[in-house]
């Protein structure tokens, strides 16, 4: 209570007192108000969120319209580039597509005045006129015109890679044949460029007969080439109007050349080496001067170049010699230098044209020949250890675990080994696990036939005891029959033909028994098997890449991420831009060539170059990824030679097929199979992707059958590719779920050896085994629940492949399919 007198003191409210807001009375600006008064400016800080998305939505798409409008005029640049003052020449190949076409008819017609054309008639080495250069002023382009020879696949193929447009020429009735269906079907595979279809004749049918054998073709060409345009070719009107499809149609773009610096030889001199013995001898060297245009991308002098079918070769210089096809037919004109290059002026006679030198290849920078690592035998060997190094060493072998493993085995594959003290040594060494499997797989097979073989001589020979009775017509009918059946016996290769059976029994007992071998009886399943393993999970269980490499790995070249380098390698040579430019005429003088190049010119097979990328010389495990072609009916086994033909180059190996699939693990495929995409495994030379691969099979006659069909996949000799074998075993004595098994081995020491790998059955059951009956191979396993009698057990054993160093840069050329035909004339037998 206060005193009386005293004056009460008032609150005073604290630091921390709530204030309220006070109330709106509706003088604030709307949204509306502030529009008007900035009337459209808004400040970059005042944007609403979306605002800000809507601005961002405007400025992706102007950025992506003019990304759009760059690639337009990339595209529209070289396209008026190609065949003009600047660019080269429209490369075109005349292909022939039937047999009862004539290529040269077509050629004779482009060359005639009346198409408006200057023709430049360019002789080959070997007199023959194959390629003639064409300038037509009307359409201010110009054109070089190639005969290809279909009979030879591998010159066909080396042009299509080359050429701007082919030319198909078709048969007016058929339109094509079936070898050249064959061709349609391997320029498809390798990378088809842009393409036009002619035919002659149809002009010269009457009006009835000509809409008949139009609309017959347009069906045959549905098939191949479903917008297609037919162009007759039969008089100078015709020719015009193909020509100025060829200046304006659409360029393919094929990813394999247009990375790449490429050159089609027009002209051809070898100089021998002085030191390299008789002047084109077979082993003679020289140096290999070859003229044309540059296509693709700038070439380099210090850059190594590959020479289809011949190998890779280095440069000295280029030169620049007058252009022979100039579009100003008044005066000729010269290649510009380059930019960075020298420009040096050979003087030679007064009646040779001026050659300027645009570049040197320089000695320090050029990229060396080394296609294999350098292997140093020493490399793996020991120094001697200190003391320390000894100390662990005796401490670690006290403490180790002994076992008696077999010779050649791992740490890793010792971790499944039960040990027991019963073992006896095994010093032996193992024999070739492939042969060994292909043999215990004939060898039932070959015993089964060798009976019916038997019973069916016997059943023909009671037949042809019926056939004496018979009456005088039907003797005289059955030996008109034996007559015909000889003459077809005559070029028959029994040889192959037993090769051929028993490829064929293998690819069937595979197919319906799948890595299924038999135990040996022979030999213990311990030694047999010792480079194998089981595994629990064939997708989560561990394998070591690293693991007991084999001695050509350590000849290859491995990235540490390919697809990394692959990136940075056609980035920078998109960007490149020195050496020779792209439409220039050159001269390029390809060092140390052996004289079968001048050779091969000499015989009338076109000259292809490539400029390869850097590491593209280098050896490694490259792997393609192909599918069966629907041709091909012939099995085709693992490690079986084929022609390979990739990218640029084409060579001979003995590939390995794997599944292709996204685990860390494939399994290995013994055959080719169909419909399903298979990884071919092959040491070949590095190439970069994207490119075209084609598998031949090469015949003992000499014909090359196109087998598989793909493209370059990667580059990894890390890849694990495993063989599985599966041991069977038949239930012996089923009690619910413990079974007695047998069959699977045939004595005590391999039961207990492969005790710890899992077993399986093809029922899906899973179980192991417990324990050894007996001592002929009895066991007790038990498994996940009731097993069938009808069931069999299986076990699983995995051991790594690697391919075969069979890489041969020399392709032999493939006999033409018309001379193999003509060996057996099926119209002299009776084929009734």
């Amino acid at each position: 209570m206060v005193a009386h007198g005293e004056k009460q003191q008032s609150h005073r409210s604290g630091v921390y007192k709530q204030k309220n807001k006070g109330h709106k009375h509706g003088k604030h600006r709307t949204k509306g108000e502030i529009e008007r008064e900035n009337k459209g400016r808004v400040s970059v800080i005042a944007l609403t969120k979306k605002q800000r998305k809507e601005q961002r939505k405007m400025d992706r798409k102007n950025k992506a319209n003019q990304l759009r409008k760059n690639k337009r005029d990339v595209v529209l640049t070289e396209k008026r580039r190609l065949g003009s003052r600047d660019g080269p020449p429209i490369l075109v190949a005349v292909v022939p597509l039937h047999a009862a076409v004539d290529a040269g008819a077509v050629t004779k017609l482009l060359c005639q005045e009346g198409a408006g054309g200057i023709v430049h008639q360019e002789q080959s080495v070997s007199g023959s006129s194959d390629s003639f250069g064409l300038v037509v002023p009307r359409f201010k382009q110009r054109f070089t015109f190639l005969k290809t020879n279909t009979g030879d696949i591998h010159s066909l193929l080396d042009v299509a890679k080359m050429a701007d447009s082919l030319v198909f020429v078709l048969d007016s009735t058929e339109g094509w044949d079936s070898y050249g269906d064959y061709c349609l079907s391997c320029l498809f595979a390798q990378g088809l460029p842009s393409f036009a279809l002619v035919c002659q004749g149809v002009s010269d049918l009457p009006v009835k007969k000509k809409v008949d054998s139009r609309r017959a073709l347009s069906k045959v060409i549905e098939i191949r080439f479903p917008e297609a345009r037919l162009f007759p070719l039969d008089t100078e009107q015709d020719v015009t109007l193909l020509l100025r499809h060829l200046g304006t149609q659409r360029q393919r773009k094929l990813g394999f050349r247009s990375r790449r610096s490429h050159l089609v030889a027009q002209r051809v001199t070898f100089t021998p080496n002085a030191a390299s013995g008789t002047p084109g001898g077979p082993t003679g060297l020289g140096t290999l001067c070859v003229s044309g245009y540059v296509r693709g991308r700038p070439l380099r002098a210090d850059r190594l170049v590959h020479i289809s079918g011949h190998g890779d070769f280095q440069l000295s210089q280029i030169d620049a010699p007058m252009d022979p096809l100039p579009l100003n037919t008044t005066a000729p004109r010269a290649a510009k230098p380059g930019k960075g290059g020298d420009a040096d002026m050979m003087d030679g006679d007064e009646a040779e044209d001026p050659v300027r030198v645009l570049m040197k290849a320089d000695p320090s920078c050029r990229e060396s020949l080394q296609a294999e690592a350098v292997v140093d035998p020493m490399d793996g060997e020991q120094t001697w250890p200190t003391e320390s190094e000894l100390l662990d060493a005796e401490e670690a072998r006290k403490s180790k675990r002994v076992m008696k493993v077999p010779k050649g085995t791992s740490d890793y594959q010792a971790a499944w080994i039960v040990d027991n003290d019963e073992n006896d040594d095994l010093d032996e060494e193992s024999s070739d696990d492939d042969d060994c499997d292909v043999d215990m797989m004939d060898e039932a097979p070959d015993g089964n036939d060798n009976d019916s073989q038997d019973a069916g001589s016997d059943l023909a020979s009671e037949e042809e005891e019926e056939e004496e009775e018979e009456e005088e017509e039907e003797e005289v009918c059955s030996t008109e029959r034996a007559g015909a059946d000889q003459r077809y016996d005559e070029h028959m290769d029994e040889a192959a033909e037993e090769e051929g059976l028993k490829r064929y029994r293998e690819a069937r007992a595979n197919e319906m028994f799948p890595d299924e071998v038999d135990t040996p009886l022979d030999m213990t399943a311990r030694i047999r098997f010792q480079r194998y393993r089981g595994l629990k999970s064939f997708r989560s269980s561990p394998w070591d890449p690293m693991e007991n490499l084999p001695h050509n790995y350590s000849r290859i070249f491995q990235f540490q991420s390919f697809e990394r380098t692959r990136r940075r390698t056609l980035a920078e040579a998109a960007e490149e831009e020195e050496g020779a430019m792209v439409g220039w005429y050159v001269t390029l003088h390809v060092i140390d060539v052996p004289s079968s190049v001048m050779e091969s010119v000499q015989a009338g097979r076109p000259l292809v170059l490539v400029s390869l990328l850097p590491h593209e010389q280098k050896m490694s495990v490259m792997h393609l990824l192909v599918r069966r072609h629907p041709s091909n009916t012939e099995p085709i086994k693992s490690k079986e030679e084929l022609v390979i033909h990739c990218g640029f180059r084409r060579f001979r190996a003995s590939p390995i097929f794997s599944q292709h699939t996204s685990a860390d693990k494939h399994k290995m495929e013994r055959f080719l199979q169909p419909d399903t995409p298979t990884v071919v495994s092959v040491y070949a030379p590095i190439t970069f992707p994207p490119t075209g691969v084609l598998l031949f099979k090469q015949r003992d006659d000499g014909v090359q059958d196109l087998v598989a069909t793909g493209s370059l996949l990667s580059c990894d000799p890390q890849r694990v590719v495993l063989k599985r074998i599966v041991l069977s075993g038949h239930p012996f004595k089923i009690n619910r779920r413990s079974a007695v098994v047998r069959y699977m081995f045939f004595n005590r020491d391999d039961i207990m050896w492969f005790k710890p790998v899992e077993l399986r059955t093809k029922w899906g059951r899973r179980g192991h085994i417990k324990e050894p009956l007996g001592t002929h191979g009895h066991m007790k396993c038990v498994f996940d629940s009731q097993l069938r009698s009808q069931d069999t057990v299986l076990m699983n054993l995995y051991k790594r492949i690697y391919p075969r160093w069979t890489y041969d840069p020399y392709v032999p050329l493939p006999l033409p399919w018309f001379k193999r035909e003509s060996t057996v004339d099926l119209q002299d037998l009776d084929m009734e």
